[in-house]
């Protein structure tokens, strides 16, 4: 007769429910909307039409017609799915030519298209350096890098954030064979664009590999929007087999996926290697066919840019002049990414519920995302925005300081 198994009088599993509410009494309790596009920026979020400023759309391409057009086209040729990876049936003649596609038009020898972003970082490193080898990451870059660095076992030494000083110091101090540098192009919490040139010459000076994560940089800067690297001139025929570029393709593109590109060695070696590549069901063709004509809309319509440095201008313009002496600070940025610092939790969440009242949906951003003391709206601009939208967000925000606050009470 078998015994039966006994039952631990208490589990660490019975510990979640009062892990759950101390989250939830530091304001860190995150909570999922259902949303549906509206179109022309608009959200129903929960069933409440609201105007978005959250959304990494940043060109207004997610919804345009002639992208749907070109995923049903490419769902009627090859189906909805892929069926395997790409290096067992999964890699379609769609998702090849995007592959040559993207390689020309960042100006790098060859490009390997994956199926997700985070998935991209997070197994590309671990396919370059591993124990024994040597990696250095700015203090702010993103999640997928992080973990990427974390999976792959190397030595992580981590510099403040842009601080190539530092970054200088720890390179020539480092005696591994091995060394990767990896850094965001545009960070995607503060909006700041990194010192690239500079980046790459201290990686050409000590023998490293700098990893670019253009994710939103990409579609957005440079001439045509070729991204970061172009907006500093290094890629073409110049372009050093130094720099590893990976951006991916949900966020100014409109669609999914990511890729990276490079020296065409480089990108053999981590299509032999990186495991989220070999062992993943591929992105589907249909999904390539809508990023290749997305492609050409980018290279093309140069007036979404335009729109989106003039609605940057305007959020600027008004945000400064309005929030002088309330302690909210508005971030240094020259991208759609505009990072207003509030300070604390409760007060982030508090103005996120204060711009919903206003028909407005600014989701706060707190830590680990961002540092603790650090709290924000991550406000996001899209070509699909009007300066007069902008403006009205600006209006709200300034009406809910807490200098304002102070002067309607007084």
């Amino acid at each position: 007769m078998t015994e039966p198994v006994p039952v631990p009088v208490s589990s660490w599993l019975d510990e979640l429910p009062a892990r759950l509410q101390a989250l939830d009494d530091a304001h860190l309790l995150r909570r999922r909307r259902v949303v549906r596009p509206l179109g022309d920026g608009y959200l129903s979020v929960d069933g409440e039409r609201l105007l978005a400023f959250c959304s990494n759309d940043y060109l207004g391409l997610a919804g345009d017609p002639a992208l749907v057009e070109a995923a049903c086209a490419g769902a009627r040729a090859y189906g909805v799915g892929s069926g395997a990876s790409p290096m067992v049936s999964g890699h379609s003649a769609a998702n090849a030519a995007l592959e040559d596609e993207l390689a020309r038009f960042v100006g790098l020898p060859r490009a390997l298209y994956f199926y997700a972003g985070f998935a991209t970082n997070a197994s590309v490193i671990p396919a370059l350096v591993g124990e024994g080898d040597a990696l250095f990451s700015d203090a702010l870059n993103h999640a997928c890098l992080i973990d990427g660095a974390r999976l792959s076992k190397a030595t992580i030494h981590r510099f403040p954030h842009a601080d190539l000083d530092v970054l200088a110091a720890q390179l020539a101090a480092c005696t591994a064979r091995r060394k990767l540098v990896m850094s965001d192009a545009v960070f995607s919490m503060d909006g700041d664009v990194a010192d690239v040139p500079r980046l790459l010459a201290l990686c050409e000076q000590h023998d490293a590999l700098l990893l670019m994560d253009d994710a939103h940089g990409f579609g957005v800067l440079g001439p045509q929007g070729r991204g970061t690297l172009a907006r500093f001139g290094l890629i073409g025929p110049t372009a050093s087999r130094r720099v590893l570029y990976m951006a991916t393709l949900g966020k100014a593109l409109g669609v999914a996926g990511a890729f990276v590109a490079g020296d065409a060695t480089l990108i053999e070696w981590l299509l032999q290697k990186t495991r989220s590549y070999t062992f993943a069901t591929a992105a589907p063709a249909m999904l390539a066919e809508a990023l290749r004509v997305s492609l050409r809309r980018v290279q093309h319509d140069e007036w979404r840019r335009v729109r989106l440095a003039d609605l940057v201008a305007a959020l600027r313009q008004r945000l400064h002049a309005g929030l002088a002496d309330t302690g909210w600070r508005l971030l240094d940025s020259p991208t759609p990414i505009q990072a207003l610092i509030v300070g604390d939790n409760a007060t982030a969440l508090a103005l996120m519920d204060g711009l919903r009242q206003h028909g407005l949906w600014v989701p706060a951003i707190r830590p680990p995302t961002v540092p603790a003391g650090t709290a924000r709206l991550r406000i996001a601009l899209s070509a699909a925005h009007t300066v007069a939208e902008v403006e009205r967000l600006a209006d709200a925000i300034i009406e809910l300081s807490p200098r304002t606050s102070q002067e309607t009470t007084a």
